[in-house]
Formats: structure tokens, sequence, C-alpha cells
């Protein structure tokens, strides 16, 4: 039998992921559109940089939504391991983002 818990945190992270998903491939489809049609130029560039942040946020989302859902069912070891990977993850981006 499945926990109530476990339920319940494929739930948020299926919304987690779908509504990122959704939200980065409207803004990235606007971006293009735009640029495409050669309309305010700034407008393309920001909706295309805009949906590539919320793109690159989503997993780091998913971790953070797990870390509290397993916070809430009093699960320690997967806070633990899941924290680890959530600052891996924004480890990564800050190396990634200093070496631009």
């Amino acid at each position: 039998m499945i926990p109530a818990t476990t339920g319940r945190l494929e739930r948020w992270l299926g919304k987690v992921l779908t509504w990122g998903t959704i939200t980065s491939t409207l803004l990235l489809a606007a971006g293009l559109v735009l640029q495409l049609a050669g309309v305010n130029h700034g407008l393309a560039a920001s909706l295309t940089h805009v949906g590539l942040v919320i793109l690159m946020a989503t997993p780091v989302a998913r971790v953070v939504v797990s870390v509290v859902e397993y916070a809430l069912g009093r699960d320690w070891l997967f806070v633990t391991l899941t924290s680890g990977v959530l600052v891996i993850l924004i480890g990564s981006l800050m190396v990634a983002t200093l070496r631009i």
C-alpha cells in the first residue's frame, strides 16, 4: 500500500513539472514568434530568456517540493539525501553562472 504522503508528493511533483514545462514552452514559443515576425526584439529576447530560466528552474523546484514533502512526512533520511541533491544543483548553477 502507498502511504498518503507518497501520493501527495507525486501529485505535487506532477503539478510542478507540468506547469513549469507549459509555462516555459509558452514563453519560448511567444519569444520565437515575435523574433521571427521582427516585432520588438527586446521583448522577444526577454520572453525567450525568462522561458529558459523557468525551464532550468523546474527541476530545482521539483527537488524543493520533494524536500518539503519529505520533511512534512518526517522522513529524515530522504530529507537529508534530497537536500544534498539540492545543494549540488544550486552549486552547479552557481558555477555555470560564474563561468558565463
